[in-house]
């Protein structure tokens, strides 16, 4: 599975690999979920240097681990393996905000959100705080 990897994973491609997931989580990813990915990485300065054709191998990693008994473990295991945890927080919020794209939370998404809370060890208070960033930014009129 990872041996398909060219390097190591990268910080960013950690983060991806989040967001990719989270999108993943209920079967179904959706075009709004899709379209945040892309734009946070087209957008945010932690991506300014990564490689765009990494997507697709990030994108192929989760579904391969996602086929898995203990996929889910295994991705966590990658990312605490690999991504600082400066950007622990950052990770969290990007995948509430690919969760939120779409305008619906469904179970899948919150219990893969709780899980990451739980994984990389996120503050209740900053969780609660990130959560609320991410309604607010993706509600509608």
């Amino acid at each position: 599975m990872t041996q398909d990897v060219p390097h190591p994973l990268t910080p960013q491609d950690c983060l991806v690999a989040l967001m990719i997931a989270i999108s993943a989580s209920d079967a179904n990813m959706r075009t709004a979920e899709l379209v945040k990915i892309e734009n946070q990485v087209n957008m945010l300065p932690v991506f300014a240097d990564y490689d765009l054709d990494r997507m697709n191998i990030m994108a192929q990693v989760v579904f391969d681990l996602f086929e898995q008994e203990d996929g889910l473990d295994a991705l966590f295991g990658l990312i605490r393996d690999n991504l600082p945890q400066t950007l622990f927080e950052t990770a969290y919020a990007m995948s509430c905000d690919v969760a939120a794209a779409d305008g619906t939370l469904r179970e899948a998404e919150l219990r893969l959100l709780e899980e990451i809370r739980y994984e990389l060890n996120i503050d209740r208070l900053h969780a609660a705080a990130i959560e609320r960033g991410a309604r607010a930014r993706h509600m509608t009129v």
